[in-house]
């Protein structure tokens, strides 16, 4: 899944989001104003996911998911709360499309000829090596 599928299946109307001091850069900024961003996206009650969905993200971010099944995303890395909005967001979206994107299947493949050779080489080189260091029956 991607993030324009995200988006097109009306994703920002469930998110919510909360502000509060942050400990972040910004010096005497950071005591005056709100500027971590909290944002919950609650996967059980969400009305944009299927079922399956669902199950796949409680199973990889049960970490991330409190008791009444939020996921929780927070930033604080920038100075404005606008960016760390913007920032929160973007976390929230990678993490979703990454964990719902399939893993590409593996395809078997079978040793080149040149590797075959190269490997016998490399055993023939060790075994000469080795034989070398035997020691001779004067």
């Amino acid at each position: 899944m991607t993030v324009e599928e995200l988006y097109s299946r009306n994703v920002l109307g469930e998110l919510k989001f909360a502000s509060s001091r942050s400990s972040g850069p910004g010096g005497q900024n950071v005591n005056k104003v709100n500027t971590r961003v909290e944002l919950r996206f609650n996967i059980i009650e969400s009305q944009c996911l299927t079922e399956k969905e669902k199950e796949i993200l409680m199973i990889f971010l049960k970490n991330k998911i409190s008791g009444i099944g939020e996921l929780i995303i927070v930033s604080q890395s920038e100075r404005t709360q606008l960016g760390n909005k913007e920032s929160a967001k973007k976390k929230f979206f990678a993490l979703i499309a990454k964990i719902l994107t399939p893993a590409k299947r593996r395809r078997p493949t079978s040793p080149t000829k040149a590797s075959k050779e190269k490997r016998l080489e490399n055993k023939r080189i060790t075994a000469e090596r080795k034989t070398v260091r035997r020691k001779t029956d004067l």
